[in-house]
């Protein structure tokens, strides 16, 4: 495959976002071209390898796969929903959420009315408090209209959305401060702050997965693979260690974009599936008013994360088809982002990357808790890829040892034989998540939403200019589910949403 000169669609960066779009495009007839720096197509769908164990950068699980449901149906749409190798989570428990050292799980259970009943159980007297929690993320997802797969009143037109926090929501319900936590027990999935996180993207976060929850065997990497595929099908090109250093404009009109290869590649219409912060360093125009790069500029990034990449001795860890969600105390489920060097971590989540011949014993996990970015910041003027290696130096070394120390002695509170099943551990911190991903100071979620600004952090997928445009999770939400619909919402300002979304029910 050739890279030519000049396309209809040029994509910068091949994460989810830009893969969904360039996939749409291709299939309408346009010439396509996407441009990834890395090694891998995929962003957070990359997966990586060690000692022959498949390790997922980012996708630990996925929601709405049951047929009809929301991700299936794009999924459908994209012609890839056959090809992929899942596994269906517990249906009792896919989530299961724990609080300090004591044994007790309670357990997040798959369809609406099984999570309601799972929750009762442990719940007798809070039936009142559980199903106004369930109507709650009904009404509250069913206002997304790409969500609910139709077209309809654009969701910022109720702006009371925008205004409720989830905590508020969460304590007007009930006094019973166990269910508050074990409601709120999986907002690692979107690094819920009790003073600023909407009630919206709890439930957007939320809902999916109790339609449905699996996780990818042998890694999400499958994911990118298969949509590249359809893309070359679709007569669509795409091109690795190719970053765009430059996107040039005449007035309003962007017209090439350069890469660290020498190529110039023009285009009539392009799409940034780079974080716009980055998006606005490469730009080069003066039609921009510094209003708009100061406003994108300021927005907050949410925090980064810490991740521990475990190698399991054989047949010594019992497999867990379902996530753990872990916390010091339930009073620490909004809180646990304000640690001390002393009290980290005081959250984390645990997910298994399961195979196609192995249910009895894990070969691997993954152990996640929040790390401010601040706390590497001594190396940022470092940068380690594929193609970019640089050594961060001995006390780099020594930082991620010790974070590695404390982060296995919490591990050995839950599970006290932990130890003795690890063969070898591999580190994340958040200047890995910053230089693989391309995440501002390596947040894992895009751009924090807060109920105090609630407009702040808005970024459409329209730019000021008129044939440059954004996708990804910073335009919608983060997630598998988040940045496809991102996908579908970039297209559609330019294809029509309307005849856009027929096309998705024609494939159905």
């Amino acid at each position: 495959m050739k890279l030519k000169q000049e396309y209809d669609i040029v994509i910068i960066g091949s994460g989810l976002g830009g893969l969904v779009a360039g996939n749409i495009f291709a299939k309408e007839g346009y010439s396509v071209c996407i441009l990834e720096k890395n090694n891998q197509y995929g962003g957070n769908l990359q997966t990586f390898v060690r000692e022959k164990t498949i390790f997922d950068t980012g996708v630990h699980y996925i929601g709405g796969l049951e047929e009809g449901q929301n991700m299936y149906q794009y999924f459908k749409y994209l012609d890839i929903i056959d090809d992929l190798k899942l596994k269906k989570l517990d249906k009792d428990g896919f989530d299961v959420i724990t609080f300090g050292e004591n044994d007790k799980e309670y357990r997040h259970a798959q369809g609406l009315d099984n999570f309601k009943a799972t929750l009762l159980e442990e719940f007798p007297q809070e039936e009142t408090a559980i199903s106004a929690y369930c109507k709650k993320l009904q009404d509250t997802t069913s206002k997304f209209p790409l969500y609910c797969m139709k077209v309809g009143k654009p969701e910022y037109d109720d702006f009371n959305l925008f205004e409720e926090s989830a905590k508020s929501y969460i304590d007007s319900i009930t006094d019973n401060n166990t269910l508050k936590a074990v409601l709120a027990g999986t907002n690692l999935l979107y690094a819920g702050q009790g003073d600023k996180t909407p009630f919206y993207v709890h439930a957007l976060s939320v809902d999916s997965y109790i339609k449905s929850a699996y996780r990818c065997l042998n890694g999400g990497s499958q994911i990118s693979k298969f949509l590249i595929k359809r893309l070359f099908e679709n007569g669509g090109h795409a091109f690795k260690h190719q970053e765009v250093t430059e996107i040039t404009c005449e007035g309003k009109t962007a017209v090439s974009v350069k890469t660290n290869q020498g190529h110039i590649i023009k285009g009539k219409t392009f799409i940034s599936n780079i974080e716009p912060k980055l998006t606005l360093d490469i730009l080069k125009t003066d039609a921009l008013r510094k209003s708009y790069i100061k406003r994108i500029k300021n927005i907050k990034s949410t925090i980064a994360a810490f991740s521990l990449h475990v190698v399991l001795k054989p047949n010594t860890f019992r497999y867990k088809n379902y996530n753990v969600y872990h916390y010091k105390s339930e009073d620490s489920v909004w809180s646990s982002q304000n640690y001390t060097k002393e009290s980290w971590p005081e959250s984390y989540m645990i997910s298994m990357g399961p195979k196609t011949n192995n249910d009895i014993w894990a070969d691997n996990f993954t152990a996640l808790a929040y790390m401010n970015y601040d706390e590497v910041k001594p190396w940022e003027d470092t940068f380690n890829t594929v193609s970019h290696k640089n050594n961060r130096g001995q006390t780099y070394k020594e930082f991620k040892e010790e974070k590695t120390e404390q982060f296995i002695k919490e591990l050995e509170k839950k599970f006290p034989d932990i130890r003795a099943c690890i063969e070898t551990v591999y580190t994340s911190t958040p200047l890995s998540y910053r230089d693989y991903i391309g995440s501002n100071r390596g947040s894992m979620y895009g751009y924090e939403k807060d109920v105090n600004f609630p407009l702040h952090s808005n970024v459409s997928a329209r730019t000021k200019i008129e044939n440059l445009f954004f996708t990804g999770q910073s335009t919608n939400m983060h997630g598998i589910l988040g940045v496809t619909i991102s996908g579908v919402l970039t297209c559609g300002e330019i294809l029509g949403t309307e005849y856009l979304m027929k096309k998705v029910w024609e494939s159905n």
